[in-house]
C-alpha cells in the first residue's frame, strides 16, 4: 500500500507517497494521484490518503522551518536505470545551501562532463522532488536553467537553504 499526504507548505501544496518508510513520490501537486501514476511499475500499489507520514512528514515540516538539511533524514525508494539512480543518489550528497552544475553532476556520478543532458533527464524524471534535490542542480554559469515545478519554486528551495543566487 501505498500512503499519500498533502501538506501545505509556503511555495504551495506538497503531495509525499511513502511505502514501507522510504519517500517513493514527492512533488509539487495537491492530487497525489498525478504521482502515483508515474511510480515505476513495481511501486504501482493501492494508495491510500493519510493525515500523517510519520517521521516523513515531520522532516518535511522541520525543513519548511527552517531546518535546510532535514530532507537527509527521509529515506527514498525510487528504482529506475542504474545511471537515473546513480544520478539521484549523486544529487542527494549536494548538501543544503550547494548547488552543482548538471555536468558536474554528470561527472561526480563518474559519467563523462558531456553527460550533461542526462544528468538534465534525471533531474526531469525525479518524482522525489525537492526530497531528491534537482532544485540545486544548475546551469554551468550557475544560473537556474529548467523546474519541473516552476523557476520561482526553485529559486525560493535555493534561497530558503541559503544558496548565493
Amino acid at each position: 500500500m501505498i500512503k499519500a499526504l498533502v501538506m501545505e507548505t509556503p511555495i504551495g501544496a506538497l503531495s509525499l507517497l511513502e511505502r514501507q518508510g522510504c519517500c517513493v513520490g514527492a512533488g509539487f501537486h495537491a492530487d497525489p494521484a498525478r504521482l502515483h501514476r508515474d511510480l515505476h511499475p513495481s511501486l504501482r500499489e493501492p494508495l491510500t490518503e493519510v493525515t500523517d507520514l510519520g517521521a516523513i512528514g515531520a522532516a518535511v515540516r522541520r525543513y519548511f522551518e527552517g531546518e535546510i538539511d532535514a530532507f537527509d533524514d527521509i529515506p527514498v525508494h525510487q528504482p529506475s536505470t542504474p545511471t537515473r539512480e546513480r544520478l539521484w543518489a549523486v544529487m542527494r550528497e549536494v548538501r543544503a545551501g550547494g548547488t552543482v552544475s548538471y555536468g558536474g553532476l554528470a561527472t561526480a556520478a563518474g559519467l563523462p562532463a558531456s553527460a550533461a543532458r542526462v544528468a538534465g533527464g534525471a533531474c526531469a524524471g525525479n518524482l522525489v522532488a525537492p526530497i531528491v534535490p534537482c532544485h540545486r542542480v544548475v546551469a554551468a554559469g550557475g544560473s537556474l536553467h529548467h523546474y519541473g515545478y516552476g523557476l520561482p519554486r526553485k529559486e525560493w528551495l535555493l534561497r530558503h537553504e541559503g544558496s548565493i543566487l
